[in-house]
């Protein structure tokens, strides 16, 4: 995303978005892993940049919901083509089969990790 000037923070703040616009500041901090503060200074960035804006929940004035402004979505879209085209670099040649059974593996050691990260817990 360097040609728009996105880092891969921001634009999994944006991505994250544009799945679920209006999500709570706190879940989407948890959603990325990373801490309040963390999360605070990239929205803070993004919002003055226009890409998005935050506002109290109607029910809970504590809550802050994150939503993304016209320009993010535009933003967003870009990130996508750029996105597709460089997964078709990436991607030729494999064919459907490769491709399955790739993901098929990769699923199977995240199983496997997670379960070992269970086990291992105190």
């Amino acid at each position: 995303m360097k040609p728009l000037n996105v880092t891969r923070a921001q634009w999994w703040v944006l991505a994250y978005l544009s799945r679920e616009d209006g999500m709570p500041q706190t879940r989407l901090a948890e959603e990325l892993d990373i801490g309040k503060v963390a999360i605070g200074g990239l929205i803070d960035r993004l919002e003055k940049s226009g890409f998005l804006r935050r506002e109290p929940d109607a029910s809970d004035r504590r809550v802050n919901r994150v939503f993304l402004e016209a320009e993010g979505q535009r933003l967003v879209t870009s990130m996508r083509k750029i996105n597709h085209g460089m997964n078709e670099k990436i991607l030729a040649g494999l064919g459907d089969d490769k491709l399955e059974s790739t993901a098929a593996a990769l699923i199977a050691i995240k199983v496997n990790l997670l379960a070992y990260l269970q086990a291992t817990e105190v």
